[in-house]
């Protein structure tokens, strides 16, 4: 951001010995601060879409709308191909799945827990958990699928 030199507008003429000062200019070069923040700006716009971290699983699609939006985050837990349990992104066993849940349930406002589970998972294991869910006093479970699968009257998809 660079201040230039203002040159008089003398053309020379006057007195041999005295000569005009320059003025300092006022002006302010905004040119780079903008060329910077347009090329932060498209860093930050791609960037962004890779920020989100999830678990890579196969959902089932179904034809079911999404639920409505929530003002707090809720809880996912998800279930992989090869059998590992995640509450958000930390894996954790199964026989602690519960504790670890009311340990953060207490200090959260929402119930509300999305259960994700790989479709090549056995319906009997996600009923198992869902089971395990329910006893522990969660009763507020969404199942997470991917839109657009087929309709019991076979028309979606």
């Amino acid at each position: 951001m660079g201040a230039g030199v203002a040159k008089g507008s003398g053309g020379g003429g006057g007195r041999r010995g005295r000569r005009r000062r320059a003025a300092p200019m006022a002006d302010i070069n905004v040119t780079p601060f903008i060329d910077v923040m347009l090329v932060l700006l498209i860093i930050f716009m791609v960037a962004a879409p890779m920020l989100t971290v999830g678990v890579p699983i196969e959902l089932p699609e179904t034809a079911a709308n999404a639920l409505p939006a929530e003002q707090e985050e809720p809880l996912a837990i998800t279930m992989t191909a090869d059998g590992r349990l995640l509450i958000q992104t930390s894996e954790v066993a199964a026989a602690d799945l519960i504790p670890r849940l009311q340990a953060i349930a207490a200090e959260r406002t929402s119930d509300k827990i999305f259960l994700r589970a790989d479709g090549a998972i056995p319906y009997a294991r996600v009923a198992e958990v869902m089971g395990a869910l329910n006893a522990g006093g969660f009763n507020n479970i969404g199942l997470v699928t991917d839109a657009g699968g087929p309709t019991l009257d076979g028309n979606g998809g």
